[in-house]
């Protein structure tokens, strides 16, 4: 496999026939930071969740270079538990490791996103942009290769905003993690090493974030016309 994230000709429909993603192709190489853009409804979420396996394929073929973290728009949908470190230790349960172990894994994960000294923090006590921080150290201790994050600023403030971006740029260029982005915020695009558009289901451009900056914007005046 030589990206870490394959996408071929892939489809999806509701069950009311409606459908969502049409003959949808992309790859992701190693160790990269790309988004995945679009106007309201063009099926950006629902291709993350195809790939995360949260919603059953239909039709098409998905590569992923497991194992695969997902970060969800709100994070209370998936911080589970009371404090920082349970929370993150929470996901290392299956891999059967020792309490040292575990100790260590979360312990190398908080500080990949600046947050070791929260160990004890109750989850509850953490601001929007903290708590997504601990959903990317989530995965991080499970040692993900593929982390997809599906609009994670959009709850945010602008500064935090910025921070969260920043942070998942430095994690991908130091730990080799391959990065897709759900994302509404064109400013989020400095940060990225390339980008897809979605438009009604259609994947139509992919490459340079500028370009496809401007693609988008191009696109939201003409329907807007």
């Amino acid at each position: 496999m030589t990206s870490a994230i394959s996408v071929q000709n892939l489809n999806f429909q509701w069950s009311n026939d409606q459908t969502v993603l049409n003959n949808c192709s992309l790859e992701v190489p190693h160790g990269e930071f790309w988004m995945l853009l679009g106007g309201n409804g063009c099926g950006k979420s629902t291709l993350l969740r195809l790939l995360a396996g949260l919603l059953p394929k239909q039709a098409g073929g998905i590569q992923l270079d497991p194992p695969v973290g997902f970060v969800f728009q709100n994070p209370d949908h998936q911080l589970v538990m009371p404090t920082v470190g349970a929370d993150v230790a929470f996901g290392l349960v299956e891999e059967k490791l020792s309490t040292s172990e575990v100790r260590q894994r979360v312990a190398e994960a908080l500080a990949a996103v600046n947050l070791l000294e929260f160990q004890r923090r109750p989850i509850y006590a953490l601001s929007g942009g903290q708590k997504q921080r601990v959903a990317i150290a989530g995965a991080i201790a499970r040692h993900c290769n593929v982390l997809l994050l599906d609009e994670p600023t959009a709850l945010l403030d602008p500064d935090s905003q910025l921070e969260l971006v920043a942070q998942v740029q430095r994690l991908v260029r130091e730990r080799g993690i391959t990065a897709l982005w759900v994302t509404h915020r064109l400013n989020e695009l400095n940060y990225c090493d390339g980008a897809f558009l979605l438009h009604q289901g259609h994947m139509i451009d992919q490459g340079d974030p500028a370009r496809l900056r401007q693609r988008l914007l191009e696109l939201e005046t003409s329907i807007a016309e």
